[in-house]
């Protein structure tokens, strides 16, 4: 018991002392040691001046000291950087995994790569291809003028065909020619007019609109002619008509026929003023 009591009345340590001072011998180390590793810092900074990558392990980008050129004229240039223009790089698509195989539409078998897949984006392999008629390439001006289409239905309308670019091989020195897949231009121009008679409606307006422009212009043209052949030969002298009397004379064996209007006041077998002209008779009077 008395163990008890003088546990409770024994006075308890203080919470917290003060830290007893270091000896100056180990202050003294410490000082040299903090001065050493501030020397080894601005050394390690000396021999790297640049700033280091950023922490989240972007890279610094550093620029080099531009080189200077004497001029041996008193003048010191500073080289230009020459700029190197980076063009586009393709780069050839992955290997088909397992899982990206494709399915024909054709056939319906699981195939890995195809021309018309690759080119054109239409899933069809390469034993189903008929480059003769259903998968035949045509050129964008056989695309305008058999299915009607314009530059913005083929290229800006979503989503815009694919097509080939290709040599001219009839002109080589001509631009180069964009082959269309058709089986996708008929689609496209099915989208465009609606339907097939509505496309060979508009087809018979545009030839029927052609014929009238060509059937204008040639008689444009044959009108000029006639205004030209009457300006260049003018008639000095009206024609002159004859009109065939009821008389019969027996010694002439012929009928006088007299001029109508009576320009001369003549028949034809005595006018001494007629034409024998392959154009006609004509007056001179």
């Amino acid at each position: 018991m008395a163990t008890a009591e003088e546990k409770q009345t024994s006075p308890e340590p203080a919470a917290a002392e003060e830290p007893a001072q270091l000896p100056a011998a180990v202050r003294a180390s410490v000082e040299r040691k903090r001065q050493r590793a501030l020397m080894l810092r601005q050394a390690r900074l000396a021999a790297r001046p640049y700033p280091a990558a950023a922490a989240t392990g972007g890279v610094a980008s550093v620029k080099a000291a531009p080189k200077m050129i004497d001029t041996k004229g008193g003048f010191i240039l500073e080289e230009e950087e020459e700029k190197h223009e980076i063009g586009n790089i393709v780069h050839e698509p992955g290997p088909v995994m397992e899982f990206d195989y494709t399915i024909c539409e054709e056939c319906g078998k699981e195939f890995m790569d195809s021309y018309l897949m690759n080119h054109f984006d239409l899933p069809t392999c390469d034993s189903c291809r008929d480059a003769d008629d259903k998968h035949k390439l045509i050129t964008k001006t056989e695309a305008k003028q058999e299915y009607l289409l314009k530059d913005c239905d083929l290229e800006k309308r979503e989503p815009a065909l694919r097509f080939l670019v290709k040599k001219n091989p009839r002109h080589s020195q001509w631009g180069d020619m964009k082959l269309y897949l058709k089986l996708q231009v008929v689609k496209r121009a099915l989208e465009v007019w609606g339907s097939q008679e509505a496309l060979e409606d508009a087809k018979e307006v545009r030839q029927e609109n052609r014929e009238k422009m060509k059937q204008k212009k040639f008689d444009k043209k044959v009108k000029a002619r006639l205004t030209e052949n009457q300006s260049c030969w003018p008639l000095p002298y009206p024609l002159c008509s004859f009109s065939e009397p009821d008389e019969y004379r027996e010694s002439e064996a012929q009928h006088p026929m007299a001029c109508v209007p009576p320009l001369c006041g003549s028949s034809r077998g005595s006018c001494s003023s007629l034409d024998s002209s392959p154009a006609g008779q004509r007056c001179k009077k």
